[in-house]
């Protein structure tokens, strides 16, 4: 049975779980940023960065696979220490092949660690944010995923300042690989053990690991699983797209410079975060059905502005709506997975490993596409697969029982 927590004890646990979120999107905006300056210094192309992309892609799915066993037989208190630490690694190594071997293939490997950590983790700590979520009552995943979209706009932010200051890719990259290893350290600290994410310590006679492991795979075996997951895979592929390629669509499509690139990425960042900090009162009010609606007509319009805009400031604008469109489909999607206590964590686990495989794995597909047809009408693939997020967004639907995303009494 779950031990009762002390308001000092909820709280730095929900601080320690916000902090790894933030770490997280850190990592990713800053190799987000910094992609047109790898891609000059190494001296490659669209495919060779899809090429690195889907090194990154593949790890992480990998990391997505390994993350069900470590839950089943670490817990995800342990299991996130560990992957935060081989993705801040990640980071680190990406800025050696950049500027001190200008190696195509150290930065890959740089990329592979990243994606090893960052796919691990990513499933962990949205299990610990669905516990907390069920521990309060509250829905508060998207904040939770705010914390993330914190994590990409200081990354963007701290990327556009460096490349507008003309500081290089290791500089960068070392100096964040440090920050994210305090946090990750600081967050393991104070994260309780808790039976629900998997820590064997928070049981008085747990059972076998193995057994543990069948429960979390047994949510693959039911149809609402599959049915959250294509809302998930139109905003995580729309989300992933932004932080692979807005910057460079932004250079390469409208003729922006670099800084200007790390800038759309930051409005687009700013736009998600702002969303998910409202997220949870707005689903709370008006239900996790009508939000995902409205939202994914946003960001299917927000893209096709983006796509054709004649100006930048307009291109500008694209972005922000593009990001407030896809800033809750991915967190609304875990909160419904995690409707029922008793499976909540094997949901969880099942329904954020389809999302991250589009997070991870759509953005290489896009470059690939992208040197046949161009960078910006590769986009209207995201217009495509927003707009069938928002045809399936019945699926969020609470569960019978379930009142966290169920909307206001009218």
């Amino acid at each position: 049975m779950e031990r009762e927590l002390t308001r000092p004890q909820l709280v730095r646990w929900r601080t320690a779980v916000f902090a790894i979120f933030l770490a997280s999107g850190l990592s990713i905006a800053t190799w987000a940023s910094r992609v047109p300056a790898i891609k000059i210094a190494l001296d490659v192309d669209n495919i060779q960065i899809g090429l690195m992309l889907l090194g990154a892609g593949i790890a992480s799915i990998v990391g997505l696979s390994l993350a069900n066993v470590v839950l089943a037989r670490f817990g995800a208190r342990s299991g996130m220490l560990v992957a935060m630490l081989v993705f801040a690694a990640g980071v680190g190594i990406i800025g050696v092949g950049t500027d001190v071997l200008q190696n195509y293939l150290v930065v890959v490997a740089g990329l592979v660690l990243f994606g090893l950590g960052n796919g691990a983790v990513d499933v962990m700590m949205n299990v610990e944010g669905a516990a907390i979520e069920k521990q309060t009552g509250k829905t508060i995943l998207p904040l939770f995923h705010a914390f993330f979209s914190f994590g990409t706009v200081i990354g963007a932010g701290v990327g556009a300042a460096a490349a507008g200051w003309g500081i290089n890719v290791l500089i960068h990259t070392v100096v964040m690989m440090v920050v994210i290893a305090v946090i990750a350290f600081a967050a393991h600290a104070n994260v309780p053990a808790r039976e629900f994410t998997g820590d064997t310590a928070a049981a008085a006679d747990p059972p076998h690991w193995r057994e543990r492991l069948h429960t979390a795979l047994s949510a693959w075996r039911e149809p609402r699983t599959y049915a959250l997951g294509v809302i998930m895979l139109g905003m995580a592929f729309a989300e992933g797209g932004a932080n692979d390629w807005l910057a460079l669509g932004m250079v390469e499509g409208h003729g922006a410079d670099q800084a200007l690139g790390a800038l759309g990425l930051t409005v687009f960042s700013v736009s998600m975060t702002v969303v998910r900090v409202f997220g949870g009162p707005l689903v709370d009010r008006f239900g996790r059905v009508a939000t995902l609606r409205v939202l994914s007509a946003a960001s299917a319009g927000g893209l096709l502005l983006f796509i054709l805009a004649p100006n930048l400031p307009l291109v500008f604008v694209g972005a922000a709506l593009w990001g407030a469109g896809t800033s809750l489909g991915f967190p609304l999607g875990m909160s419904a997975a995690a409707d029922d206590p008793a499976k909540a964590a094997a949901r969880v686990s099942a329904a954020a490993t389809i999302g991250y495989i589009s997070f991870l794995c759509g953005p290489p597909i896009l470059g690939f596409i992208s040197e046949n047809i161009g960078l910006l009408n590769t986009l209207y693939i995201l217009v495509v697969l927003a707009i069938a997020s928002g045809l399936a967004s019945g699926a969020a639907r609470p569960l019978a029982g379930s009142k966290v995303g169920a909307g206001a009494e009218r």
